[in-house]
Formats: structure tokens, sequence, C-alpha cells
């Protein structure tokens, strides 16, 4: 859709769009409060606010596309957001949480978190509005934060206090930070087109994960979490195992040419 001022030759007017740009603040807002929970030794407060965060991260993208205002300004402006909610919260919360006994490989750890999520914020920027397939190059950095946030609400649903130092979460940080820069495909809610017709059955798994989110969050958020994690990294394994036989087949079919 053109907008009405380049169809009527006017001038563009000055200004932002309120409503998507409130809700990127709202995200951030929640990034922000998970930082200080962290900090105060909140984990399951923190943890909480980084999934709302994603929440309002998801609400701002789609109600800019519904209403067609999405601008350059809201797009910084949610880059900067995610950094903050996705980015710097998750990391503080997962180093202060259970990475402090590992030393200098437990900031760093926590520090590689950041970095990988502001590489990824950079490049998804540079290509936004290039053509070809909607799904994302890398881990989404809200899905890494997720993951790391239903850790931490995992736990303290069944254990208090803090855990055991566990060479698990160092290895999941560093996963999750390495997977957001690589060049894996990962699936996102935006690729899902609602205005089209679905199976009937793609209703009724959408029915049965609401009743086991509103069953048991805490379980239902880690559980599908893991699954998000496990489910790219195999679907990417089986995409290159593909490509190998693909380019195998294409080679036996080159070399027979020549032989011709």
């Amino acid at each position: 859709m053109i907008p009405r001022h380049k169809r009527e030759g006017l001038k563009p007017k000055k200004g932002v769009y309120l409503l998507p740009n409130t809700l990127t603040l709202c995200g951030m807002f929640f990034g922000f409060y998970a930082i200080l929970s962290a900090i105060n030794g909140n984990f399951l407060n923190a943890a909480w606010a980084i999934i709302i965060a994603n929440i309002f991260d998801g609400l701002d993208g789609w109600i800019a596309r519904l209403t067609n205002t999405s601008t350059r300004f809201g797009i910084e402006l949610d880059s900067l957001s995610d950094l903050v909610a996705f980015g710097v919260a998750p990391s503080v919360m997962i180093y202060k949480w259970s990475l402090v006994p590992f030393g200098r490989v437990g900031w760093a750890a926590a520090f590689l978190f950041v970095a990988c999520g502001a590489l990824r914020l950079a490049r998804f920027n540079i290509q936004t509005g290039s053509p070809g397939s909607k799904a994302f190059k890398g881990m989404p950095i809200p899905a890494a934060a997720t993951i790391l946030a239903s850790i931490v609400i995992f736990y303290y649903e069944f254990w208090k206090g803090l855990p055991e130092k566990n060479v698990f979460f160092p290895i999941i940080t560093i996963l999750l930070s390495l997977l957001m820069v690589s060049t894996l495909r990962y699936h996102g809610l935006k690729e899902i087109d609602f205005r089209e017709r679905k199976p009937f059955w793609v209703l009724i798994v959408f029915v049965l994960a609401l009743f086991v989110l509103f069953v048991h969050p805490p379980t239902a958020i880690f559980v599908f979490a893991m699954a998000y994690l496990l489910w790219g990294i195999i679907e990417n394994i089986i995409l290159m195992v593909k490509r190998r036989k693909l380019k195998q087949i294409e080679q036996k079919e080159t070399d027979k040419r020549q032989e011709i």
C-alpha cells in the first residue's frame, strides 16, 4: 500500500506513530524491570518480565503491520528495546542466577550473549525488506531470551534458592549466543498468514497448546521453548543432509556428462 502523502504528492508529516512505539517502550520497560529484579535477586520476577516484554514485542510489530504504521524510527526503536529486554536483561539474569560461580567464564558467557544478540539485531535490520524466505536467519533474540527465562521459571516451580554450580548453564548460554549469529533457519509467527484458510487440525493444535499453557504455565513455557530450540537444530540438520545429497546427485550427473 502506497502512503497517502506519496499518492497525493504531499510532504510527509513529521512525527511518530503513538500506538506501536508505545508498545515498544512497554517492552523496554519490562526489560529494564527485569534487569533491576535480577540485580536485587528476584530472578523469578526478572524471568516473567522478559516473557511479558516478549508479548509486547510481538504486539508492536503486529500492530504496525496491521495499521500500516511501520517506520524507520519504529524499527530502530524496536531494535534498541530488544537489546535491552532480550539482550542485557537475560544476560544479567542468567549471570547473577547461575554463572557467578564460574568466574571469568561466567561473565564472558553472559557478555557473549549480549554481543551476539546485538550482532543478530544489526544483521536483521540490514536484511529487513530484502526478498527471500520469511524464515529468520539465526535464532531470533526474543526466542533466545525466552529460553533462558523459561529455564529460570521452570526451576523455581520445583526448587528454591540458587541452583548449584552446573556446566549446563554456561553451555546453554553459549549455545544460544552462537545460534543467534548462525545462518541456521528458524521460524517465526510472521510466516503465518492468518488471512489464509488453514487445515482444521491447526486449530486443534492451537487449542491444545492454550490448554496446556493455562493448566501449568511454567512447565508449558519451558517445554515450548525447549521444543523450539531442538526442532530448529533438528530441522537444519535435515536440511543440511538433503543439500549434501542433492550436491552428490548433481556431481554424479556432471561426471556422467563429462564421460559422454
